[in-house]
Parts: structure tokens; C-alpha cells; sequence
């Protein structure tokens, strides 16, 4: 008995994306992990003031679980050990925490399927919320850089240079999220955005992971920048992000002749090309 208990235990480290309350004292964690993907899990009694572990299991944190495996997907936690947790540090700061609730939300949503392995998009996610605890760049930037960096990992990749749908090299003027990014003047359809060649240079430091040029870039390319991002993010995930609205990009940090640029606003995901 004893035994067939152990041998339904298992292991794994993973970034909480989400609780939900249950009941008086419980929780449901949504947890991204290392090597089980995602998944969900009961948390006993964490809500209450005597829990050994109800303030390591908050979103943004990583975390070491041992959890007993459950029906249906839904398992239980058994134990929860600290690697680093950042909601404290991200909390401080609200253009971070607004961005690193969009990289969980985008997390959860790139991952439909429980507890299929992600291992790149778990080391995306948990480097983008350590870069924005230690507030390494703007965290509107961090965010643009996850949003393409998660949807290369899913087959989403905008192109950036070449055009989407001849392969004609580069660079391009337009823009067309339904087209798959850059387009030529041939394959141009009506509708399609003509960017800024600096906001696609920007696009690609940040697909890239070219910060020296990304934390050098100025307010009217970020803005520019993220709504192309969040366009094409959104069309492929057919249905807006609820935390994107809620984004604050009116971070700058750290410096880099950005400081005394005007706030920027979130930009407004593109739709016309729906029509």
C-alpha cells in the first residue's frame, strides 16, 4: 500500500502561472515545468496563516514540487521548495508586473495541451521574469522579446527580413500579420502596415537577443514595435490576451538616451486585416 503510494509520486521544477482559490483554505496552481509541462495542482491549505508553503506557490516564482499524481490531469502538491521567487521583487515595480502577467497568461496559452513537455518556452518564460525582477532592460522590451521568442518556439515566427510569402530577400517596407510578417511590394495585400525600418531592426534585436541595440532604440519605435507584436501574437492565438490591455510601457530603465522620451501607451493590436 505504502509502496503503490510512493510510486505515484514524482518531481519536476517549474514557474506557477496562475492560482485559483478552492474552497476556504485551498488553491489551484497552474505551474509550467521542466520536464512535465504544464500542469495543474491542488495546493491543501495554503490559504490559511499556519501554511508551511502557501507564500511560495504566488505567481512568477520557481519552484521545486513534489506532487502526488492525480485523475484527470489534476494533481496534488505534496511539497514545495523555493529556487527563486519573484513576485516580491516584480511587484515593486508596475510596468513589470503588468508585463509579467502577460508572459504567464502567453505561457499558459501557448501550452493548450497538459503536461506536454515545453522545455523552450519554460526557459523563455523563467528568463524573462528573472529579467524583469532584476530589472536588466525596459520591461516593455522584455515582454516584445518574449512574445516573438514564445512564437518561434510554436511555429509563429514573423518574418522580419524576407517576405513572408515569396521568400524575396529583404528588407521590406510592409508589414501583414495575416501574410506572416514583411511583405514585398508584390505580395503586399491591402491593409498591410509600412513600419519604420528601424522598428523591424528593433524586432529582430529582440528576436536575436541584440539588447545593445534594443535598450538603444528610441519610444516611437517600442510603440510601433509592440503593435506588431501583439498583432501577430493575437491572430495566431485567434483571441486577444485579457492582460494586454493592462500592460504598462511606460518603463524605461535601464538608461540608454530613453529617459526623457515621452511615456510610451500600449499600442492597439492591428484588426483591419480581419476584415
Amino acid at each position: 500500500m505504502t509502496q503503490g503510494y510512493r510510486s505515484r509520486l514524482f518531481r519536476d521544477d517549474g514557474v506557477v502561472l496562475r492560482v485559483q482559490k478552492l474552497g476556504e483554505s485551498d488553491r489551484i496552481v497552474t505551474v509550467l515545468t521542466r520536464r512535465t509541462g504544464r500542469i495543474r495542482a491542488v495546493a491543501r491549505g495554503v490559504r490559511r496563516t499556519s501554511s508551511k508553503f502557501g507564500a511560495r506557490l504566488e505567481p512568477f516564482g520557481h519552484v521545486e514540487l513534489q506532487l502526488a499524481e492525480g485523475r484527470n490531469g489534476l494533481h496534488t502538491v505534496s511539497q514545495v521548495e523555493a529556487v527563486e521567487l519573484y513576485a516580491a521583487r516584480i511587484a515593486q515595480d508596475y510596468p513589470a508586473y503588468t508585463a509579467a502577467s502577460a508572459v504567464c497568461e502567453t505561457a499558459e496559452r501557448l501550452t493548450p495541451e497538459e503536461g506536454e513537455v515545453a522545455l523552450r518556452l519554460f526557459q523563455l518564460t523563467l528568463g524573462a521574469l528573472r529579467a524583469l525582477a532584476g530589472r536588466e532592460h525596459a520591461a516593455p522590451l522584455v515582454l516584445d522579446a518574449y512574445f516573438l521568442r514564445a512564437m518561434t518556439t510554436a511555429g509563429w515566427a514573423p518574418a522580419l527580413v524576407e517576405c513572408a510569402v515569396c521568400a524575396t530577400p529583404g528588407p521590406h517596407r510592409a508589414f501583414s500579420v495575416a501574410s506572416g510578417g514583411s511583405v514585398c511590394s508584390s505580395c503586399q495585400p491591402p491593409g498591410a502596415a509600412r513600419p519604420a525600418p528601424a522598428t523591424l531592426g528593433l524586432m529582430s534585436a529582440l528576436n536575436s537577443g541584440d539588447w545593445k541595440l534594443a535598450d538603444a532604440s528610441d519610444v516611437a519605435n517600442r510603440r510601433e514595435a509592440s503593435g506588431l507584436v501583439a498583432a501577430h501574437l493575437q491572430w495566431h492565438l485567434e483571441r486577444a490576451l485579457r492582460s494586454l490591455p493592462l500592460v504598462d510601457r511606460t518603463a524605461n530603465y535601464p538608461t540608454h538616451g530613453t529617459a526623457n522620451e515621452p511615456a510610451m501607451t500600449p499600442s492597439t493590436a492591428m484588426t483591419k486585416e480581419r476584415a
